[in-house]
């Protein structure tokens, strides 16, 4: 369905593996896969070819980390979340792609720059809210994001950190929100005509390269120094995103 050079495989297959590793080992490196099918492939078909890939990928995350997840968490802000992908449900339908791509490439940086801040202040002591509407506004945010571009995973980051999880309990809840809210997603975006009998075969080409990143993403965590290589791939995101923009 979609006419690509070999250059341009060569860059979705990069994307798949990043979104696998991303599930799985490194956090940070997912948000790169955004701007890269969103230059190569339309800006909305890219949403919709992307999210059967995420919750491909999800499905590996949730496996390993099944048992550690905190459903109340979660529960506070999937109603939120609910009315947030409903924004966006609305948002795409009246947006073409010439509209959407600079939105997306402000979502990536905005993300971006999200990340880099709590990154920064990891090992300060944060002031972030845990009330109610402090949920109300993470999950509202998240939901429309999601929905717009799959870039999400800053803002629950922050909701997480919030809730002072362990590690492990931290990624585990991330892995079930993303899990459950993707599924959700699914009837939005073919409503749309975002995901088709097309563009499934299409996930079905790049399902091997996902799950070999999902594999590799239990090998790097361990043996690949985090600091350069997300150094890298902040660098590639912002390039992606700023060709977005223009």
């Amino acid at each position: 369905m979609f006419e690509l050079t070999n250059i341009e495989w060569v860059g979705l297959v990069i994307g798949a593996l990043l979104i696998g590793i991303s599930k799985t080992g490194l956090p940070g490196v997912g948000i790169l896969a955004i701007p890269i099918f969103a230059n190569i492939l339309p800006a909305k078909a890219s949403t919709g070819v992307v999210l059967p890939m995420l919750i491909l990928a999800d499905i590996f995350a949730v496996i390993w980390y099944r048992r550690h997840a905190v459903w109340s968490h979660l529960f506070r802000v999937f109603p939120w979340t609910v009315l947030g992908v409903l924004i966006g449900y609305a948002l795409m339908g009246r947006i073409n792609d010439r509209q959407l791509s600079p939105v997306i490439g402000v979502i990536v940086l905005a993300m971006l720059a999200l990340n880099a801040w709590r990154n920064r202040r990891r090992d300060a002591e944060l002031h972030i809210p845990t009330h109610l509407s402090f949920a109300a506004l993470i999950g509202v945010m998240a939901g429309a994001t999601t929905m717009l571009a799959n870039a999400a995973g800053p803002i629950m980051a922050i909701y997480l950190l919030a809730m002072r999880l362990p590690k492990t309990t931290f990624v585990g809840t991330a892995a079930w929100y993303f899990f459950i809210i993707n599924v959700f997603k699914v009837p939005f975006s073919a409503h749309l005509g975002l995901i088709t009998p097309g563009t499934m075969h299409f996930n079905l080409v790049l399902a091997p390269a996902i799950m070999a990143g999902a594999l590799l993403g239990f090998w790097l965590v361990r043996w690949i120094p985090e600091k350069p290589f997300n150094i890298a791939i902040l660098i590639f995101a912002i390039l992606g995103a700023v060709r977005l923009l223009l």
